[in-house]
C-alpha cells in the first residue's frame, strides 16, 4: 500500500477526527479511503447513467410493458423460467 500525505486547514482537521470517531473508525485513513471509493461509485454510477441516457430506447415505457414485466416477476418468484 502506497503512503499519500495531505495538507489540511485545523476545521478539516477537527472534522475529519470528529468522523473518525463518531463513525467507528479505526483511523483517519479508513474515512478517507472510505471517500475515495464512495466518490469512484459515484463516478462509476454517474457514467453508467450518461451511457444510458445517450443510448436509444429499448421499449417504450407503457402499461403493456409493465404488465409483462410484472408477469415475468410474478412467473420467476413462482419458480418458472425467465424468458
Amino acid at each position: 500500500m502506497s503512503t499519500m500525505n495531505i495538507s489540511l486547514p485545523e476545521s478539516l482537521k477537527s472534522f475529519v477526527d470528529d468522523q473518525v470517531s463518531q463513525r467507528g473508525y479505526g483511523t483517519s485513513s479508513e474515512y478517507v479511503r472510505e471517500l475515495i471509493r464512495k466518490d469512484q461509485d459515484r463516478l462509476q454510477l454517474r457514467g453508467l447513467l450518461l451511457a444510458g441516457a445517450a443510448s436509444p430506447p429499448a421499449a417504450i415505457a407503457d402499461g403493456t410493458y409493465f404488465s409483462g414485466l410484472r408477469d415475468r416477476v410474478l412467473r420467476n418468484a413462482k419458480g418458472g423460467a425467465p424468458k
